[in-house]
């Protein structure tokens, strides 16, 4: 009896107001006075003894379910995406899995051919991203398959939009977002490319050194070139120095030769040098044989050698 009075205090509002009741029985309301409300971004497939007979726009409709007339259902013209995994073989025989992204919807003017056609689009759709993935990646190796990403998603989406337009779907796009390869292969691709960066760094490592080597056997040269300079002009000017002293010592002592101008000489810078060498904490110089008895053998020794060595000059 409620129920009934319900519906005879409904029945007096305006019609168009009927569908927005939150009340449970607006439905019934609804089918009652033969009205539908279909929502945005959808279309609702109208039927008449079950024959198709119209594709109802977003808004209010009436459907006079008297005349035979119902609504079969519904079709969201909404973006869809599906993401399909898919497991195949690269062409040098190793299992990846691609997982693909494909961005769907119906379309308006289509709608009776999408809601029709198809009984279960998601499965169509998978079924041809199986196929063209599994033609596809199969021709390339693991490298190339990472490489190729978007000539994969360029051939699924033409495949893809050649099939489901048939339907009354668009394909929006198609993007590969994934291809994992087992594992085990991943850590071995990870071992190949760090072994290849080591050799890399090993090569630059050396090429570093040798130059390295070769700049400091340059320097060395060259210091030891100057050095070899510096001694020889400085033994020409102990030469020259030596040689003015005994002149003039023989002129200013009558009497005296060089030869014993050139010993005192000798004597006297050797015992300097003995002097300067016991003054040094840390002088590693040695004289051997030494002795009183020994100075003239060293005189005589730097003596000849002074004097071949002026010979030579």
């Amino acid at each position: 009896m409620s129920q009934i009075l319900y519906i005879r205090e409904i029945s007096s509002l305006p019609r168009c107001s009927i569908l927005a009741l939150q009340p449970p029985q607006y439905k019934i309301m609804g089918n009652l006075f033969c009205l539908v409300q279909v929502d945005q971004s959808t279309v609702a497939i109208k039927e008449t003894f079950g024959k198709f007979d119209d594709v109802l726009e977003p808004g209010l409709h009436c459907v006079p379910w008297i005349f035979g007339s119902q609504v079969a259902g519904q079709l969201t013209l909404r973006l869809q995406q599906l993401d399909v995994k898919c497991e195949t073989k690269t062409k040098d025989n190793v299992f990846v899995n691609v997982v693909a992204s494909i961005q769907y919807r119906a379309l308006a003017d289509k709608a009776s051919d999408a809601f029709y056609k198809l009984s279960n689009t998601r499965s169509q759709i998978q079924a041809y991203v199986f196929d063209v993935i599994r033609a596809s990646v199969p021709k390339l190796n693991l490298d190339d398959a990472f490489e190729q990403k978007n000539e994969i998603a360029k051939a699924v989406e033409d495949e893809l939009e050649k099939a489901m337009s048939a339907y009354g779907f668009e394909i929006v796009q198609t993007l590969i977002v994934d291809i994992e390869p087992d594992e085990h292969v991943k850590r071995a691709m990870n071992e190949i490319n760090a072994a290849a960066r080591f050799r890399m760094a090993a090569t630059e490592k050396a090429e570093a050194e040798k130059i390295l080597q070769i700049k400091r056997a340059e320097g060395e040269a060259e210091s030891k070139y100057l050095s070899g300079l510096g001694i020889a002009r400085q033994r020409q000017a102990i030469v020259d120095g030596l040689r003015d002293s005994v002149l003039g010592f023989s002129v200013n002592v009558p009497g005296t030769t060089a030869k014993d101008v050139m010993d005192m000489v000798l004597v006297t810078q050797y015992f300097d040098t003995m002097k300067e060498i016991g003054a040094s904490s840390k002088s590693s110089a040695v004289f051997i044989p030494h002795g009183p008895g020994a100075v003239r053998d060293v005189a005589a020794q730097i003596r000849d050698g002074l004097l071949q060595g002026n010979a030579t000059h």
